[in-house]
C-alpha cells in the first residue's frame, strides 16, 4: 500500500510538471506572435475617453474578470460584463467612447457573437483576444490579439488550461504596457490601493498629518496657559509655535509642559518662547510617512525619539504637524 502510495505521488508530479511545461511553453509562443496589434491595442486603450468593458464566457469569462481587475487597479475605468446579460439590457451601458475587450478561444461563442454587431453599431471599439485568428469574432474586430495555444495541459484537451492561462498572460502584457505608457507613478498606483500595505507604505505625510483645528498654532508671545488651552481643545500632544512672519520658531509638548513645571513652576502666564524647543526637527509634506516614522524613531540628527514631528513647507511655515499615534494606528 504504502509503495503504491508513494508511486502515486510521484505520478502526480510529473502531471503537474508536465502542466507547468505545456503553459509555460504556450505563453513563450505568444511572445514570437505579437504584433503591430498588441502595439495598437495598448494605444487604444490609454486613448480611451471611456472605460474598457471586458466581456467573455464561462473560463474566458472569470479570465475577462482578472484582466479588468487589473485595469482597474492602475486607474484605467474598467467594467466586467457576462454577454448573455449584455442582449438582455447591459448593452445599454456601452458608449461610442469605450473598447470593448472581448474574450473568447474558439471566437464563435454563440453568446459573444450575438452582441458584436450591437457593439459596432454603436461604435465602441472592439478588440479580440482569441485563438482562431479567422474567427467570426476577428473578423468582425477592429483589433485581433492571438492568444492560440498548441494544445491544452488536460490530456483530453477538454478543460481549458494553456488557452486561459495564455489569455491571462495577455492582458497582463497589455496591463504592464499602459503602466509604461501611462508613466504611472508607485504614489499613483497606492491611490488605487489605500487599504493595501503597499497604500500604507506610499503613504505621504500630507495625507497622515493634522492640520486645521486638530494642528494648533500660537505665536512666540501666547501665554502658556493659552497653548495648553490650545492644545486641549485640539486633542493634540503638542502646539507650533510661529514667529511674526508665520515661519516655525519652536514647538511645544506635553513633556516640555511637565518638564517646565518641575523647573519652574508658576509658568501659566509667561510666554511660550521661554520654553519651547527651538529650532526642532521637520518634515515636508510630500515626504513618505514611513520616512517620518523613521525619523520619529530616532534616526534624526539629533537622533531623539519624537511623538510629534512639525510639518513646514520650502519656506519652513507650519502646514501641519504629525503625531507617532496617528502613524501607528495606520499600520
Amino acid at each position: 500500500g504504502g509503495e503504491a502510495h508513494m508511486r502515486g505521488n510521484k505520478s502526480h508530479l510529473r502531471v503537474a510538471r508536465n502542466v507547468f511545461r505545456i503553459e509555460a511553453a504556450a505563453i513563450l509562443d505568444l511572445g514570437t506572435r505579437l504584433s503591430a496589434s498588441f502595439n495598437r491595442a495598448v494605444e487604444a486603450i490609454y486613448a480611451c475617453r471611456g472605460r474598457v468593458i471586458v466581456c467573455g464566457m464561462g473560463k474566458p469569462g472569470i479570465i475577462g474578470r482578472k484582466i479588468q481587475a487589473t485595469f482597474a487597479s492602475i486607474g484605467i475605468p474598467s467594467l466586467s460584463m457576462h454577454p448573455a446579460e449584455a442582449v438582455h439590457g447591459d448593452l445599454g451601458m456601452v458608449t461610442a467612447e469605450d473598447v470593448v475587450l472581448a474574450l473568447s478561444s474558439s471566437g464563435e461563442t454563440e453568446e459573444m457573437l450575438r452582441f458584436v454587431p450591437v457593439v459596432k453599431k454603436i461604435g465602441a471599439l472592439l478588440i479580440a483576444l482569441t485563438g482562431a485568428p479567422r474567427s467570426s469574432l476577428a473578423v468582425h474586430s477592429d483589433i485581433v490579439l492571438d492568444v492560440g495555444v498548441a494544445r491544452e495541459a488536460c490530456p483530453l484537451g477538454l478543460a481549458p488550461t494553456a488557452s486561459t492561462t495564455a489569455m491571462l498572460a495577455m492582458g497582463d502584457a497589455l496591463a504592464v504596457a499602459l503602466i509604461g505608457r501611462k508613466r504611472l507613478k508607485p504614489e499613483e498606483f497606492a491611490l488605487y490601493h489605500p487599504a493595501g500595505a503597499l497604500g500604507r507604505r506610499l503613504l505621504k505625510v500630507a495625507d497622515v498629518m493634522r492640520t486645521g483645528k486638530a494642528n494648533p498654532i500660537v505665536g512666540t508671545g501666547t501665554r502658556v496657559k493659552e497653548v495648553l488651552l490650545a492644545i486641549t481643545r485640539a486633542r493634540a500632544g503638542a502646539a507650533t509655535v510661529v514667529d511674526s512672519s508665520g515661519k516655525l520658531a519652536g514647538i511645544f509638548t506635553d513633556g516640555d509642559l511637565r518638564r517646565a513645571f518641575e523647573a519652574r513652576g508658576d509658568i501659566a502666564s509667561r510666554p511660550i518662547r521661554d520654553f519651547m524647543i527651538r529650532n526642532p526637527i521637520t518634515i515636508g509634506p510630500g515626504r513618505l510617512a514611513v520616512e517620518a516614522l523613521r525619523v520619529m524613531r530616532g534616526d534624526n540628527p539629533k537622533g531623539r525619539k519624537l511623538d510629534e514631528l512639525p510639518v513646514t513647507d520650502a519656506t519652513r511655515r507650519p502646514v501641519g504637524m504629525l503625531d507617532v499615534v496617528d502613524l501607528i494606528g495606520i499600520g
